[in-house]
């Protein structure tokens, strides 16, 4: 993908011009971002989806009475008749390929900050209420019509003592009405809410935005593994050798102290000790990228991979023809050297191939056999065609 050239996705402006002048900054309104536009999965299919209990799912329906949801999975759907109900299915591109490869359109944004696409199914007057989201989002109209009312307020406080969160004093500043293939991009905290115009659907591409204390914690806790792995085992397909750092094995030692009065008290050079054994913990660029490779790369939920033909032993030699294709619920990542896949750290370095693989999330087996990977490395690719998370197709 050019960077520079126009994208019908974003309306004919490129990549690069959408992530300056609107990425995080403020909404765009995109007439026919997929002409023609028809989703792979219909209303019908949605309503069979979220009866599933590994489909995380909600419904969501007002009344006279007030806001009202219920989290799935959803046995019984209110009428096709009846009004103002809407049904949310997350992390759809996990059970269908097509809605993962129309969520792979945008990875001109990187894979760390892509989540899952959501699908929302609703009859005339169904919602979710204005609100506001804390990630940045595409609405992509798929079926049937839905008016967006849209504002920059800053007044952002909910109404107490509902099942969800609706803005108390919602004061709409711009007005849309969405047809298929039409798309509308809304950064954080712009409040928002969309009315479906008779039975309609909305596919909501949603990104990461972890919080920082979520990045801290997560940092710590990696931290922690690398001292843990250090001093334990590291064996494993998948385990890689600890970064470096102190073993931290020494034993804490108060030779000379004096006899106390106060044997309750925490000793004032055992405080001293522990503050000193952080302080030798490095904090690392590397270090970051492992946790981060790990974290981002884990699979939802919703993710299962079907074992693959082990009758293919790439040792034995690569095909002439065909490719390897991540499959959709894969997650492959890298940094530097280091790879991560599906949660795990890969014994296996970064080359240039492999790198192809992540960015394309394939690769040709012409262009494999090319790359001469080694022995480890087919080897690895063998476990994940045996594990489902790549597939040969020919």
């Amino acid at each position: 993908m050019n960077l520079d050239h126009p994208l019908p996705l974003l309306g004919g402006i490129s990549p690069n011009t959408f992530m300056r002048k609107y990425w995080q900054r403020k909404p765009l309104l995109i007439r026919q971002a997929i002409p023609g536009f028809k989703p792979s999965l219909s209303i019908a299919d949605i309503k069979t989806l979220v009866k599933r209990e590994e489909v995380e799912s909600r419904l969501i329906w007002h009344d006279d009475k007030g806001w009202h949801m219920k989290s799935g999975p959803l046995e019984r759907l209110p009428g096709a008749r009846k009004p103002n109900w809407t049904v949310l299915a997350q992390n759809v591109d996990a059970h269908d390929d097509a809605m993962a490869e129309l969520m792979h359109q945008f990875r001109f944004i990187s894979d760390a900050r892509l989540d899952d696409a959501m699908i929302s199914i609703a009859t005339e007057g169904g919602g979710v209420g204005p609100h506001f989201d804390s990630y940045d989002v595409f609405l992509l109209q798929a079926v049937g019509r839905r008016r967006w009312r849209i504002s920059g307020q800053k007044d952002l406080s909910l109404m107490p003592g509902l099942p969800l969160k609706i803005l108390s004093h919602f004061r709409a500043e711009e007005d849309f009405e969405l047809e298929p293939g039409d798309m509308l991009y809304l950064p954080p905290h712009i409040a928002h809410d969309g009315v479906a115009q008779g039975d309609c659907m909305t596919i909501s591409i949603g990104f990461r935005a972890p919080t920082a204390g979520a990045l801290a914690r997560g940092l710590l806790d990696a931290a922690g593994d690398q001292i843990m792995a250090r001093l334990g085992d590291t064996g494993g397909l998948y385990a890689s050798p600890p970064l470096p750092g102190p073993t931290l094995d020494a034993r804490y030692k108060d030779r000379g102290i004096h006899a106390t009065t106060h044997p309750a008290e925490l000793p004032e050079a055992l405080i001293s000790a522990a503050l000193e054994a952080v302080r030798r913990v490095p904090f690392t660029p590397q270090l970051a990228a492992r946790f981060l490779g790990q974290w981002l790369t884990e699979p939802s939920q919703a993710a299962w991979f079907q074992p693959g033909d082990q009758t293919l032993d790439l040792l034995d030699g690569i095909p002439d023809e065909g490719l390897l294709k991540l499959d959709r619920c894969s997650r492959l990542m890298y940094r530097d050297n280091s790879v991560f896949i599906n949660g795990e750290v890969a014994a296996i370095a970064a080359k240039p191939w492999l790198r192809q693989l992540a960015d394309e999330r394939q690769i040709s087996c012409a262009a494999l056999r090319k790359a001469r990977p080694s022995a480890e490395a087919l080897e690895m690719l063998n476990a994940w065609l045996d594990d489902g998370w790549i597939h040969y197709l020919i």
